[in-house]
């Protein structure tokens, strides 16, 4: 029982880490939109299965790296509350993660979605 309780903890600390984010960083709320409108022209398009799991792939993905950035924003504030050149380069090092895969998946969506609009106008 201790075992389970302490599951279900830890699932209610990561929720809530979930809703601080959503809360504070407007970044994820651009790659939410993003996400909404790759979610609706999946569905517009009717995308296959595989595609599909590439789509969801990226934003969790996505969405996975501003998290894991706004932590290490978080972490790097508390140990370094005044500006230091090295807490400058992590909180870049983060961002910049962040920036890799958000282009990559942005190349995935084209790689999807470019031709079925281009069909779609032609």
């Amino acid at each position: 029982m201790n075992y389970l309780k302490g599951r279900v903890a830890s699932l209610k600390f990561a929720i809530t880490g979930i809703i601080d984010v959503l809360k504070s960083e407007a970044n994820l709320k651009i790659h939410l939109l993003a996400a909404t409108i790759a979610v609706s022209a999946g569905g517009y398009f009717s995308i296959s299965t595989t595609e599909w799991c590439l789509v969801v792939l990226c934003i969790v993905v996505v969405l996975s790296a501003e998290t894991f950035n706004t932590s290490i924003e978080h972490l790097t504030n508390l140990v370094s509350p005044d500006r230091h050149p090295l807490a400058k380069k992590t909180k870049d090092a983060a961002a910049g993660a962040v920036l890799w895969v958000a282009i990559g998946a942005f190349i995935v969506g084209l790689i999807i979605f470019l031709p079925k609009v281009l069909a779609l106008v032609n």
